[in-house]
């Protein structure tokens, strides 16, 4: 029989939440990473509405990474660099998983705290968390991927998770693995944020359904120069037949509750590659515009 691993997960939000509650609905030791000041307060008890079932677990609480075999990285990609001094003693992490949007954030990670401990990986879910320690789990699916380098730790929490109704894979070529999640990631965020639209409303609008399956196209070609092996057409297929289902971006929520968006991460990898190739990208640009002008801010990204 397998060992039973140990998981910590930083930043208890949605995907934290989410992967808390599944963990430890398989059977797993988990403890939750919550900032300083929320500590007192926070419930020992993790409560998970999810169409995979609803479940309540005991969880440990602490405001410091605690010696782990698992940390997943959980938080907003403009909030890791505030996050990162809870890892107080990186030797006694095993592995680190991040599950942020975006790219940049697996090279930040391994400059730190070295290339062979951080599991590169991905996740594709609506999941929120409501009130502290209280997470809903919105879509009706969850797909994790995970480089094959984690497969010797991480093998049979997969098989566990798959049992709980995840589709998960593990992805040999990493720039596919990340690439893959971020072509359809950044149409989806930056069409529904600049749109205010679910995706069925946007689908079925034909301005908005055109800039992002334009976008899809753009950011494919933008990976494959980047060295990911990517079928745009696959992409668009995936996308369509979302068609039917209602969901929001975590983007727009934050535009909605006044939150920085993850422009930077989920945008910027495609921008900056452009530039690099000589690729026009001109859907990209008018969706990051967009977003932009609901925000009153500019990112910068533009210029």
């Amino acid at each position: 029989m397998a060992e039973t691993l140990r998981h910590a997960i930083l930043g208890p939000g949605g995907i934290g939440g989410l992967m808390g509650g599944s963990l430890a609905r398989c059977g797993a030791p988990v403890t939750l990473v919550v900032r300083r000041e929320a500590l007192a307060k926070y419930p020992r008890r993790l409560r998970l509405e999810s169409s995979f079932g609803n479940y309540d677990a005991d969880v440990s609480i602490t405001s410091e990474v605690p010696p782990t075999d698992v940390l997943w990285i959980t938080v907003k990609a403009t909030e890791l660099e505030s996050a990162l001094p809870a890892i107080t003693n990186p030797a006694c992490v095993s592995a680190i998983v991040p599950l942020l949007n975006g790219i940049d954030h697996v090279a930040v990670l391994r400059s730190r705290y070295g290339a062979e401990k951080v599991v590169a990986g991905t996740i594709a879910v609506e999941s929120e968390r409501v009130a502290p320690g209280h997470i809903v789990h919105r879509s009706p699916f969850a797909r994790l991927n995970l480089s094959s380098v984690g497969r010797p730790l991480l093998d049979d929490t997969i098989e566990k998770l798959k049992q709980l109704g995840f589709e998960c894979r593990f992805i040999d070529h990493e720039p596919t693995l990340m690439w893959s999640k971020l072509v359809f990631l950044a149409a989806f965020a930056l069409v529904s944020t600049a749109a205010d639209m679910t995706t069925d409303e946007m689908l079925a609008d034909p301005k908005w359904r055109r800039l992002g399956l334009s976008c899809i196209r753009e950011g494919c070609a933008v990976g494959m120069a980047e060295g990911a092996k990517l079928d745009a057409d696959s992409v668009i297929a995936m996308a369509m037949r979302l068609g039917t289902i209602r969901m929001r971006s975590s983007m727009q929520k934050d535009v909605e509750q006044g939150k920085t968006p993850e422009l930077d991460a989920i945008a910027g990898p495609i921008l900056r590659g452009a530039r690099r190739h000589g690729i026009e990208v001109p859907a990209t640009k008018e969706l990051v515009a967009g977003v932009e002008s609901r925000v009153g801010v500019a990112s910068g990204l533009l210029a």
